[in-house]
């Protein structure tokens, strides 16, 4: 059992007037590359720093969730069968890759009946794998509500065989809540049910049932995440979402509640998109730079239930993905998709019970949960290393022969002060060897998914946090820094993310405008830095004099880096240069090292000048 602590509900003046837009008609469709208002002050929609901020939080330390697909397809169990007795076979994509017509759909989904649906088997299910968070499809692309939606009738309490009484994202909100394990839903922006939805001229009127859908999913059921998808431009039927439909939607999302965390396909996919990255069946091979992410992946083959598909990952498998996603700062969103009845299958059920039983076993869950990237060692070929204080977890899923060692390539100087492998009582040896360390166990492994070698180390020494308060930052009324400046203050961080309303100033124009940042930077450690920068126009970097991050070409939202070599406790120069030319400006300054987690700069280690 687990509690959770997130910022409460607010709804104020913004949340009334996002709703009083709604309320008369929606925000307005905008064509794909909008021009921006004339003139500034705009909103800075960079209100916090997701990678340290106490609004994610939670989703930063529980590393490990479950994704549901469930809906109106479910009840296919992945085939159809059409008039002609072709079988045509598919799971959650199955209206539009089977081509069903619409008639023959919606019959279908009239039958559907999930009423072995077991909200508290399903969080239990969660428990026992160890997931501390859930996600399931409130809508996919199909249109279909799976909750009794006020907007329209094709949902799952007006249009199916279901029990009109029972509401199943209720069910699991309670579930979840007594759990302490936190909800999130899913909700594809792409739907080709609404007829209002392929059409430029009344996409509007989709837009606003999709405003209501979203405020009552936040307003009847608290949700601690909300998790878009079907953001991409596509055909059949068309897509109309934009960027700015993205950047509108984001800020109406946090007028209702500020505390919500949500993914980057509430736009395009962009790095100043939501919270967070996503990708999709795959693991990145090293930390992403300048967002946090999540990798999302399948059991099996398939999201929804297929009742064909039986190529499970194996909990081996599961237990070192999540190891490997951890050691690199991400977390890990693994689906099941229940069956017609709602039943989730045994096969998932039972994979999902021996990865918890991995997880729990001698502690090892602290090399996921808490734990994160570290840039003190290289990534092993033996395993993973991931970090959570002063203890690294070493998990080996190639355990050495007897007497043989395994090698840790160290990145900055430190100790090891002891290591012994969880759940056995042999003996670690720890020799300093060429660019690391040699760790030699004494005995065998603790098991063939893994076994975990936990090392408690005296990190390198940090210098006392800084008592900055900032940058002088200087704005021009142009995006050429003529003339002298319109503008001149501190920024307590350099974390500016201007969408389609506004600039710094209202003496500076939303379009054609420059920004300079100058003073001191100190850092806490004697280590090699990457300075990392998401923006879009332009940019340009220097630290001492010395120009680290060149990209002068006018691009969008973007992430650069650079490395700089800096002394702990010692003011260094700093001057950023950032133009915005037309469209969004975002301007944000990251860094990270061996000892440093990736996070924006703290206005603490900045200083004005």
């Amino acid at each position: 059992m687990h509690s959770r602590t997130r910022p409460a509900r607010l709804l104020g003046v913004l949340g009334l007037l996002g709703a009083l837009l709604l309320a008369v008609g929606g925000p307005a469709t905008a064509a794909k590359a909008p021009a921006r208002s004339a003139a500034g002050p705009g909103t800075n929609h960079a209100t916090d720093d997701p990678f340290t901020s106490e609004r994610t939080s939670w989703w930063r330390q529980d590393r490990f969730g479950m994704f549901i697909h469930f809906g109106a397809y479910s009840n296919l169990e992945g085939e159809y069968t059409a008039p002609d007795g072709t079988v045509c076979r598919n799971a959650e994509w199955i209206k539009r890759e089977c081509r069903i017509p619409d008639d023959a759909y919606e019959k279908q989904a009239a039958a559907f009946d999930p009423a072995d649906f077991d909200a508290e088997a399903i969080v239990r299910a969660a428990e026992d794998a160890g997931q501390r968070y859930i996600v399931i499809t409130s809508k996919h692309h199909d249109g279909y509500a799976m909750w009794p939606t006020k907007q329209n009738e094709w949902n799952l309490r007006d249009h199916s065989s279901f029990d009109k009484r029972r509401d199943i994202l209720a069910e699991l909100k309670r579930a979840a809540d007594a759990a302490g394990i936190n909800l999130g839903f899913y909700y594809s922006i792409w739907d080709w049910h609404d007829p209002d939805f392929a059409d430029p001229s009344t996409f509007p009127r989709y837009k606003k049932r999709m405003y209501g859908q979203l405020k009552e999913l936040v307003d009847n059921y608290d949700p601690a995440l909300l998790w878009f998808d079907g953001e991409w431009d596509a055909d059949n039927p068309t897509n109309n979402w934009s960027r700015r439909d993205g950047a509108e939607l984001q800020a109406y999302l946090h007028e209702l509640n500020p505390g919500l965390v949500v993914n980057n396909r509430v736009g395009k996919r962009e790095v100043v998109d939501g919270d967070f990255g996503t990708p999709e069946q795959e693991i990145p091979a090293e930390p992403v730079d300048g967002q946090l992410w999540e990798s999302c992946m399948t059991l099996n083959d398939h999201w929804g239930y297929a009742r064909y598909d039986t190529n499970w990952k194996s909990s081996a498998t599961v237990v070192r993905n999540l190891l490997d996603v951890a050691s690199r700062g991400g977390n890990y969103l693994l689906n099941v998709g229940p069956d017609k009845r709602g039943r989730v299958p045994q096969p998932s059920v039972d994979r999902l019970r021996e990865a918890g039983e991995w997880l729990g076993a001698h502690g090892r869950g602290g090399a996921v949960y808490g734990a994160g990237h570290t840039g003190l060692v290289a990534d092993p070929s033996w395993g993973a290393v991931s970090r959570r204080g002063d203890d690294l977890y070493a998990s080996v899923t190639s355990w050495p022969e007897a007497g043989r060692p395994l090698h840790l390539t160290a990145r900055a100087p430190f100790t090891i002060a002891s290591a012994r492998v969880l759940g056995s009582s042999q003996r670690v040896a720890v020799t300093p060897s060429g660019d690391g360390f040699d760790l030699t166990p004494s005995g065998a492994s603790t098991g063939v998914v893994a076994s975990v070698i936990r090392l408690r180390i005296v990190p390198p020494q940090a210098a006392p946090a800084g008592t900055g308060t900032g940058l002088t930052a200087q704005s021009w009324a142009n995006d050429s820094f003529s003339g002298p400046p319109a503008v001149t203050g501190v920024d307590p961080t350099v974390n500016e993310s201007y969408r389609f309303d506004g600039s710094p100033d209202a003496k500076i124009p939303a379009e054609h405008f420059s920004t300079r940042w100058t003073g001191g930077i100190q850092p806490r450690f004697d280590e090699t830095y990457t300075f990392t920068t998401v923006s879009d126009d332009t940019v340009r970097l220097w630290i001492d004099g010395r120009l680290v991050i060149d990209n002068a070409v006018p691009h969008g939202p973007k992430a650069d880096k650079g490395t700089v070599a800096l002394k702990a406790g010692q003011r260094h120069r700093i001057r950023i240069d950032h133009t915005e030319g037309t469209g969004e400006a975002h301007m944000k300054l990251l860094w990270s090292s061996p000892s440093q987690a990736q996070e924006i700069v703290p206005r603490r280690q900045l200083y004005a000048g």
